[in-house]
């Protein structure tokens, strides 16, 4: 395999599955002797790129404006110094400042899209489809980018997202972490524990999930809903605490935020949910959850759907049945109830592909 260089394009660097993905692929290249380039606005995920020994560009490709089509210009003049084998572009806005800068190199590298969404029809999301070739991280993905923007099968590869297993894993967690939980979080001590990783977004399923817990025995039952609110979705959060308050469930339902720890909480979790009223792309949090041993129960379409399919077809639930959702919570959180199988969506995998296809598509 000859040496590449590799330059990938998203908007910024910080949580998410895109960023992930783009950390993990960084790395690999680097241990494998490639170079890695990374362009975005830079993020909490910056200073991993450079220590993995990759080079990070910043440049602040994440504005939704027509102002920032003009960084083409200085795009283009990284791609001349640079001279990379592929860009790599995983994000609409970089995706259309890219191509002008790329429509006018002398000397064209790979151009590659990954579709880590379901992206609307309208010119600004067909973008993503103006490359030589394009990623689907789903089935789910796949067909929709042949049916919304006529695209050939042999125009797309499908490789499925996968999750770092160095991260996820079945390893114990230590008693120290363990202790500091219960003195933060007293609530969830000798509770059957259901959490719900995600940010707070009403397509995200919150409101079912509260309603669940509200259906459960609250002597035994504590909701987790771990994640970020962005300020857009301060008054939605409101909403939620007041449904919260309502129900009666108060001291059964705990907002974490954001946590760095989310591995050890799906481990201490009895169900880890996913429960998103659109489909998924694909459901990165399932994977991670089952990584660590944990039941997953979700929605029966989208990504989910192809995860728990192959993974632990009991935790899959009719879309938007909350009786059949409180039943199946019950029935799994026994801890006598069967687990999933072991986990094979994993990064190793998705970034032995990702390789693969490089060097395939080059050759020709």
């Amino acid at each position: 395999m000859s040496k590449l260089k590799v330059i990938q394009l998203l908007p910024e660097l910080n949580f998410g599955g895109v960023e992930r993905g783009t950390l993990d692929m960084s790395k690999a290249l680097i241990s494998e002797g490639h170079e890695s380039i990374v362009i975005s606005n830079g993020g909490i995920f910056e200073k991993d790129v450079v220590s993995d020994g990759a080079k990070h560009i910043r440049l602040p490709i994440h504005k939704k404006s027509l102002l920032s089509l003009l960084l083409a210009k200085k795009l283009r003049s990284i791609y001349e110094k640079e001279q990379p084998d592929v860009i790599h572009v995983r994000s609409r806005m970089p995706a259309w400042i890219n191509y002008f800068a790329f429509k006018n190199l002398n000397k064209k590298p790979l151009l590659i899209s990954t579709f880590h969404g379901l992206y609307s029809t309208p010119i600004y999301s067909q973008i993503m489809s103006k490359v030589d070739h394009i990623i689907a991280i789903s089935k789910t993905v796949k067909d929709y980018i042949i049916k919304t923007y006529k695209i050939k099968n042999n125009n797309i590869t499908m490789i499925h997202r996968g999750c770092d297993i160095n991260q996820f894993n079945l390893e114990k967690i230590k008693d120290e972490w363990i202790e500091n939980w219960y003195q933060e979080y007293p609530q969830t001590r000798n509770k059957i524990i259901l959490s719900l990783p995600t940010r707070i977004s009403k397509w995200k399923g919150v409101d079912n999930f509260i309603e669940l817990i509200s259906k459960l025995d609250i002597d035994k039952f504590h909701g987790l809903i771990i994640g970020p609110t962005s300020k857009t979705k301060l008054r939605y959060l409101e909403k939620l605490n007041q449904k919260i308050v309502s129900l009666g469930i108060t001291n059964n339902i705990t907002f974490t935020g954001s946590r760095d720890d989310i591995a050890n909480i799906y481990k201490i979790s009895d169900i880890v949910f996913n429960l998103s009223i659109e489909p998924e792309p694909f459901g990165r949090t399932t994977i991670e959850a089952i990584s660590c041993g944990t039941k997953v129960i979700g929605w029966n379409h989208g990504g989910t759907k192809e995860i728990l399919d192959e993974l632990y077809p009991d935790g899959l639930v009719k879309l938007g049945d909350l009786n059949q959702l409180k039943e199946r919570a019950i029935k799994i959180s026994d801890t006598n109830y069967p687990y999933p199988k072991e986990n094979t969506f994993t990064s190793e995998k998705m970034i032995s592909k990702t390789l693969d296809l490089y060097n395939q598509l080059l050759s020709k």
